[in-house]
């Protein structure tokens, strides 16, 4: 330790005591509350302390932050002058008292409502003197607060002993050579503890939803990182209970619910299956990124791109008007998983960590294995904790987990991440249920050497920017997604599974742009930001293939998979079954601009309503009309009024079912 610099061994040494103090109440918080009926398992307690460290990490080194940054100064040193020395003692005994007494207020939280502190906790404020009575007739407070300046007063004699005890050590005699080591060595160790993870994205609050008990990720949270990634990732989408019960009974009859109750909010249908299949079919959900419809050949788009996915529309059930509620990947995954859009106006809902405990459809596939498969990492926003957390026994495989080369900074190739996937599936003994998420169709459309024949193809400039691509490159990645699916269908028919499987294929959202076969309305109201095709290919069940114009939104897929697969479920948020004849007198797909003010729409089949979330900018269009972008609101005023009813109906209820959307027990 003597030949390292006083400041970075003073670093070091207030790191380790941080870490031993975080460490300490960790383990208090574990002893206090862990169930003795339902005790968290050794294994999972393991890997929560062990995560848990990490997070403790990223704190005492964002605590230690400024003394990094600033105490190299010569005159802000801690060992330059007894002045400064002071100011640092007294920056980190507050600091620590702060962040104790956080610890102080997260405890007491836990023990009231089992949950740890988060955003939704600033509610108390709101009636800050009847807060503050409870706290006083419930809390020890006179001794807390006491424990709590004892605490602050032994964390200043410690840090001022500490620097003292550094000050008075030989400091070695560096050149230039030498100080420039220690400061990028340093520097190095202070990334790599807030960045938490070697893999190509940090360590997230998701990473705590690793296991199987609901204790695991509350012990593995730090309370005040915790607390801050709830106010900067959940803070801007809130729900007006009244609202939603005013608007309920039309979703209640929209949505078909089975007892109505405007007093309970109860969204719950219980489907059950006329017929099941004699043998369970596997179900194989691919998502492909930026799949926007009018870049397809489905679209009637004069390159032919996507020969493949044309096939399989023709041999399955085909949905042309199959509208994404938002772009962006991450949104679009929470809402195929859940059902809900996401209406999250600050961040995604994926990342608010208040909302990942979320019922899903894939859990009613009972006796099923399931799978999740994702190219690369960089988009994979953190949807990480809404899977894990979610689905019990889920296989999760992204970066890190094939034998594939990466090719570039999305990953492995699309092609070779169907590769993967038909490597598991033909090992499997039992029925399984997969998503597949490409990622491969982005810049710089990297296409790989491996690539099972694909040939490129140079149109030139005219003939893309007619067909809607702007660059020949984006052209053929788009095909190389094309051939990469066609290539999983052949593997899939070699190994037998194909046809006990049913395959569904959609965009995870379209792209704004311009093509001459594209539709007017499409292209002025930038519906093809959000229109992709939804495929549904089983040759078992599916012996025919089949148009179907009407209607249909990602919040529609899981119930309609899992209708078509047979199975019972419990839905209990926005996805209506395609399938079912009940709901085709009215369809309709909402939709969600995060802008500023937040715009909200619904798509139906003659007109497209949108207005500002506000309620101001009513527009109404008609969407096989020359000149889309009119306003018609004033000649059709009875449509405009029943679409603007339920656009605030849907978008009302979205963001209650955001935190009213718990896990039920599969039946």
């Amino acid at each position: 330790m003597h030949k390292i610099p006083r400041l970075p061994r003073f670093l070091a040494l207030a790191t380790v005591l941080y870490l031993l103090v975080f460490s300490l109440l960790r383990l208090g918080f574990w002893l206090y509350f862990d169930a003795a009926g339902d005790p968290l398992p050794g294994g999972e307690l393991l890997t929560a302390l062990y995560l848990g460290l990490k997070f403790d990490l990223r704190l005492t080194l964002l605590i230690l932050l400024p003394l990094f940054l600033l105490a190299w100064l010569p005159w802000l040193s801690p060992f330059h002058s007894a002045a400064a020395r002071r100011f640092w003692v007294g920056y980190l005994t507050l600091t620590g008292m702060a962040t104790l007494l956080f610890y102080m207020i997260d405890f007491g939280h836990y023990a009231y409502l089992q949950t740890r502190v988060d955003a939704s906790a600033l509610r108390f404020l709101k009636n800050l003197d009847i807060s503050l009575q409870m706290v006083w007739e419930t809390y020890p407070v006179l001794t807390l607060g006491a424990a709590l300046l004892a605490a602050g007063a032994l964390q200043s004699w410690a840090m001022n002993r500490l620097l003292l005890r550094c000050a008075v050590t030989p400091a070695p005699r560096l050149n230039w050579k030498g100080r420039t080591v220690t400061t990028l060595l340093t520097t190095l160790l202070l990334l790599g503890g807030l960045y938490g993870k070697f893999s190509a994205y940090p360590l997230r609050w998701s990473d705590a939803f690793f296991g199987t008990h609901t204790f695991s990720a509350q012990l593995t949270f730090n309370p005040l990182l915790y607390f801050v990634d709830t106010l900067l990732n959940g803070g801007g989408v809130t729900f007006d209970t009244e609202q939603v019960r005013r608007y309920y009974p039309e979703m209640a009859a929209w949505l078909g619910v089975d007892n109505p109750d405007p007093a309970s909010l109860d969204f719950r249908r219980r489907h059950v299956p006329g017929q099941t299949p004699s043998t369970p079919p596997n179900v194989v959900i691919v998502i492909m990124e930026s799949f926007a419809s009018y870049k397809s050949g489905l679209s009637g788009n004069p390159l032919a791109p996507t020969p493949h996915i044309d096939r399989l529309a023709a041999d399955g059930y085909f949905y042309p008007n199959f509208y994404t509620p938002q772009t962006g990947t991450a949104r679009s995954i929470f809402c195929a998983i859940t059902g809900i859009p996401d209406v999250e106006t600050h961040g995604t809902s994926s990342r608010n960590p208040r909302i990942v405990d979320q019922h899903t459809l894939l859990n009613s596939f009972a006796g099923y294995d399931k799978f999740y498969f994702l190219g690369g990492s960089v988009s994979w926003g953190n949807i990480r904790g809404l899977l894990t957390n979610n689905i019990p026994d889920l296989r999760l495989y992204e970066e890190g987990s094939y034998s594939a080369p990466v090719v570039d900074v999305w990953g492995i190739s699309d092609l070779d991440l169907f590769r993967e996937a038909d490597k598991v599936f033909r090992q499997q003994q039992k029925p399984f249920v997969a998503v597949v998420q490409t990622s491969g169709n982005h810049r710089p459309y990297t296409i790989p050497e491996d690539n099972a024949g694909f040939e490129l193809l140079h149109p030139s400039p005219r003939e893309l920017e007619r067909a809607g691509f702007h660059s020949v490159e984006e052209f053929n990645a788009y095909r190389f997604m094309d051939h990469s699916i066609g290539e999983f269908m052949r593997l899939a028919q070699e190994a037998g599974y194909a046809d006990n499987t049913v395959f569904a294929f959609f965009g995870d959202h379209g792209l704004p742009g311009i093509a001459e076969h594209a539709s007017r309305a499409d292209v002025q109201l930038d519906l093809t930001s959000n229109r992709v095709p939804f495929i549904i290919y089983s040759p078992r069940l599916i012996p025919q293939g089949r148009r179907i114009d009407t209607v249909a939104s990602e919040t529609d897929v899981l119930a309609t998979l899992a209708a078509l697969a047979g199975q019972s479920y419990v839905n209990t948020t926005l996805g209506r079954n395609l399938l079912d004849p009940r709901f085709d007198g009215e369809r309709y797909a909402f939709k969600i601009i995060q802008s500023t003010p937040v715009r909200i729409g619904l798509i139906g089949d003659e007109f497209y309503f949108e207005t500002n979330a506000d309620g101001s900018y009513r527009h109404l269009h008609r969407l096989d009309s020359k000149k889309p972008r009119d306003n018609v609101i004033e000649r059709y005023p009875d449509v405009a009024a029943r679409m603007e009813q339920m656009t605030r109906a849907y978008h009302e209820t979205a963001k209650y079912m955001l935190y009213h959307n718990k896990p039920v027990t599969p039946d």
